[in-house]
């Protein structure tokens, strides 16, 4: 068997165990020993069926302790729209010319916004951002007139979700350097969203497992039971 790297050598804490909250935001950020400022990650296991319609779980949560990110956001908008959208801090603005950069191979952005007037010319990008998860979608609040409030929210903590084939939902909820509380704030927050986007088909048991993670260290199983303790 090959020998495990130093970094992995050195991770402690129970992996196997489910923890309580607290204590594996604790495990999580001792166990974080990167040279940067690693991000915390969030596994969420839902019993329920994506491949059925009435088991889609889709939303947006505002983390109020926001997501410790740079999010640059692009916005496809004319006019009045365009020049809100620019002074709220969005990096990218245009219609056509955004579209043009775009079909031409630039991504350097990671959430997408538009004015409900543009879509027929985003629907054209869909191979492009929609595989990306980028798509801009009415439901989660990237597609709206109100395009000025969209760009600070996005910079502010705005975090979308959306389950994946095998059911389960990740998403980044802050960085190490966070203090626990705002990280378990943060915690409680998208929980509390998936609890209530949750979907008519779903039976038995929603919340099944959740567990904590930075981007270079172990993951830590928490208590599902002791979030709302």
């Amino acid at each position: 068997m090959a020998k495990q790297p130093k970094r992995i050598q050195a991770w402690t804490g129970d992996r196997e165990s489910a923890h309580a909250v607290s204590e594996a935001i604790a495990l999580v950020k001792a166990n974080a020993k990167a040279k940067f400022d690693e991000s915390v990650e969030i596994s969420i296991n839902l019993g329920v069926d994506p491949r059925h319609a009435d088991q889609q779980v889709r939303g947006v949560v505002n983390l109020p302790s926001g997501t410790g990110r740079d999010v640059r956001v692009a916005v496809f908008a004319k006019d009045a729209k365009a020049a809100e959208a620019t002074a709220a801090g969005a990096e990218h603005v245009g219609a056509e010319d955004l579209y043009e950069k775009i079909a031409g191979g630039f991504m350097d952005f990671d959430r997408v916004i538009a004015t409900p007037d543009m879509m027929a010319l985003v629907g054209r990008l869909g191979k492009v951002l929609g595989p990306r998860g980028l798509m801009p979608n009415p439901k989660v609040g990237t597609v709206t007139p109100n395009v000025a409030q969209a760009v600070k929210d996005a910079k502010g903590g705005a975090v979308e979700f959306r389950v994946e084939k095998a059911g389960i939902v990740h998403a980044g909820i802050g960085k190490v350097s966070f203090t626990d509380e705002a990280l378990l704030l943060n915690v409680k927050a998208i929980v509390d969203a998936l609890n209530k986007a949750k979907p008519t088909g779903a039976k038995g048991v929603y919340v099944k497992r959740i567990g904590l993670s930075s981007t270079m260290g172990p993951g830590f199983k928490i208590d599902v039971a002791s979030i709302n303790a």
